[in-house]
């Protein structure tokens, strides 16, 4: 299996089917939040600041746009005029014939005419003289809200019937305006209306291009360069009314096209998305320059179809799952959340700036979904790590180092659940005399003193990052290599061979000072105290081969290595009785210590095995272990000298009574022998 499922699998094996069944709830409702936060009542408001935001620095800045002039009604022209509602259909109209006369390319009016004023048939004049390309407001008749009482809608279509003619007619200027009273998205061309406003302005002034008729994404919004030159250049009507103004505005209206409109603090102000970071509102009528500007770019922001956005929403919700569930560090994994979540953020600024359409994209849901995602599979995942923990703390705790027993806790596959091959480094202990001893005591006697005894043989071993094996009676067996294999195994296991004898003389020097204690306090006459006498505990160690995991059964395991390793350990162990040694370490297990501070015992051939094997023991004295080596490499090789210089090495240690049987061992067997241990 590709190891980046691992995490997945254990996951999915650990998890149990409740809590399981959770989880995926929990995943669901992130995927409903990350693909439908748009439509949900809370969240929207999220999504529509965060689109508002995007829009705003995605907007481009530009210079003022030389092709639209936008001409207002303002509070000075009502002023002027003393006419608030309707607008002075007088004014209008003189200002309609003399920027006709100007020859721009189409004008459109975001002016409804919807009910009667005394200066109607000046206005209805002027509209029937034009030459210019005229589009008057109208709104659609089968809207489901109506824009216009039944009256008022009426008047508006018998006007727009009797100015209609060759170079005069309607023009939709409805807008789509969100429950929050903000204009985001391009007008919904309804069926059976006329067409929008800004397409008819477009193919009257024949500047080509696609119509903007089925297009429902997101509008373009523009931005100055500067407060001192605005995106379209705005006049006020009372320019254009008279004639003598005019004449001087004739520049900047010839072959543009023209805008018509009110530009009042309190009438036909909306939001738009720069609102939201600027505060400014919009008049209706720039509204419509903005769109009859993205009309002649034919600047279509890319829509993402349904499809996309769900796969982002399912994308969004594995990262957030799967990284909950990563193997690295949790502080790692934390650092990859948060850069997740701010790729998240950032992806549909990114978007928007490269001109695909971003509103109705659930930035937000992806935020929340992938938080709940991330949440609720780390806190399954946290709980099966408990159980883990809790696991391997019980079971693992007593017979691993803390370190391996950590990394298993991260890792329970390295924990084998089938046999494995590896070299490994196996220890095998045993007291001497614990048999007999064992017949001379009382059980609870025995028993303290072996729960004792075995407690620090523990610590011990765990000191030097051994694996406990199991206890076999006072016989401790143990490994290096297994579960996890370090660089200085071999350094470890000596260490603890060491330590083990420091251990046992520790041990010896206790009960027998127990003993003496007792005797003194009993008598001369008394009979032998009841405080027994540990033996010195003999160790074997080995480097070789070996097949370790769980075995057992499925329902009784237990972690152990099989195979040579372990059998030559126990004969080296064993054959200390006839060396008179207590520790025996094989030169295959100490290979790879530079320098082991071990003497050479010479060459022994074990019960069971075909090939001798050099056994060496710790002395601690790495200059005393290098002459009797050296020594012991002359003699093999046919230097008899060597024996007389071994001998004046025991004259000088009377008291080593291992080297003297060493002596007398290789003078028996001669160079190249070997000791047939039985």
């Amino acid at each position: 299996m590709n190891p980046a499922f691992k995490p997945v699998q254990r996951f999915l094996q650990n998890v149990g089917l409740a809590r399981l069944l959770v989880t995926i709830i929990f995943l669901g409702v992130a995927i409903f939040i990350a693909r439908y936060s748009w439509q949900m009542p809370v969240l929207v408001e999220t999504e529509r600041g965060l689109y508002d935001v995007r829009s705003y620095l995605s907007s481009p800045v530009v210079a003022q746009d030389d092709r639209i002039v936008i001409i207002v009604f303002t509070e000075e022209t009502l002023a002027a005029t003393g006419k608030r509602s309707p607008l002075d259909r007088k004014l209008l109209a003189q200002a309609l014939t003399n920027i006709d006369a100007m020859q721009p390319r189409a004008i459109g009016i975001d002016i409804l005419i919807d009910q009667a004023q005394p200066d109607d048939e000046a206005l209805v004049t002027a509209f029937r003289q034009m030459k210019t390309p005229t589009r008057l407001a109208t709104v659609a008749e089968n809207e489901v809200v109506p824009t216009l009482p039944p009256w008022q809608d009426k008047f508006l279509r018998s006007f727009q019937a009797r100015i209609a003619s060759a170079s005069v007619g309607g023009g939709d200027v409805r807008v789509d305006v969100d429950a929050d009273n903000v204009i985001r998205r391009f007008p919904a061309q309804l069926p059976g209306a006329k067409p929008l406003l800004m397409d008819l302005m477009a193919a009257d002034g024949k500047w080509g291009g696609t119509p903007m008729r089925d297009y429902a994404g997101g509008i373009g919004f523009r931005r100055p360069q500067d407060n001192e030159h605005p995106v379209f250049t705005t006049l006020p009507i009372d320019l254009f009314a008279d004639p003598a103004m005019a004449a001087a505005m004739a520049p900047l209206v010839k072959g543009r096209f023209v805008l018509i409109g009110a530009e009042l603090s309190m009438v036909d102000q909306f939001m738009t998305p720069l609102t939201r970071v600027t505060s400014d509102t919009t008049a209706g009528v720039e509204i419509h320059g903005h769109l009859l500007a993205q009309r002649l770019d034919g600047r279509r922001l890319a829509i993402l179809p349904d499809w996309a956005i769900g796969a982002f929403a399912l994308l969004v919700i594995a990262a957030g799952a799967l990284t909950s569930i990563s193997p690295l560090a949790a502080g790692t994994t934390a650092v990859i959340g948060a850069g997740e979540i701010i790729a998240l953020i950032g992806l549909p600024f990114l978007l928007q700036r490269n001109g695909i359409d971003t509103t109705g994209l659930p930035a937000g849901g992806w935020v929340i979904g992938f938080i709940i995602a991330y949440a609720a599979t780390a806190t399954s995942a946290r709980s099966i790590g408990v159980e883990q923990r809790q696991f391997a703390q019980s079971a693992l705790g007593k017979y691993l180092p803390p370190d391996i027993a950590q990394q298993i806790i991260r890792e329970p596959e390295k924990l084998a659940l089938h046999g494995e091959k590896r070299q490994i480094y196996a220890l095998f202990t045993d007291i001497e005399g614990f048999t007999s001893l064992s017949d001379s005591v009382t059980a609870e006697q025995l028993g303290t003193l072996l729960n004792d005894y075995l407690d620090d043989m523990s610590r011990t071993i765990l000191k030097y990052g051994g694996t406990i094996d199991k206890f076999v009676g006072d016989a401790v067996i143990a490994f290096w290599g297994a579960p996890v294999s370090r660089p200085d195994d071999a350094d470890r296991a000596l260490a603890a061979a060491r330590a083990i004898q420091v251990l046992s003389a520790k041990a010896m020097a206790r009960t027998a000072a127990l003993r003496e204690k007792a005797l003194v306090a009993a008598g001369a006459d008394a009979a032998p105290p009841p405080v027994p006498a540990i033996g010195r505990t003999r160790v074997g160690v080995h480097r070789g081969p070996a097949v370790v995991g769980n075995f057992g059964g499925h329902d009784r395991i237990q972690y152990t290595a099989l195979g040579d390793a372990m059998n030559c350990a126990a004969r080296l162990e064993s054959a200390n009785k006839k060396l008179g040694s207590y520790t025996l370490v094989s030169i295959d297990a100490l290979a790879a210590i530079a320098d082991p501070a071990c003497r050479c015992l010479g060459r022994i051939t074990l019960r069971g095995r075909g090939d001798p094997i050099e056994v060496y023991e710790p002395i601690g004295d790495s200059a005393a272990a290098r002459e009797h080596n050296a020594l012991w490499q002359r003699y093999e090789a046919g230097d008899v000298s060597a024996l007389e210089a071994f001998k004046s090495l025991a004259a000088r240690a009377p008291d080593d009574m291992v080297l003297a049987r060493f002596i007398s061992r290789i003078e028996t067997i001669g160079p190249g022998g070997s000791y047939v241990v039985g």
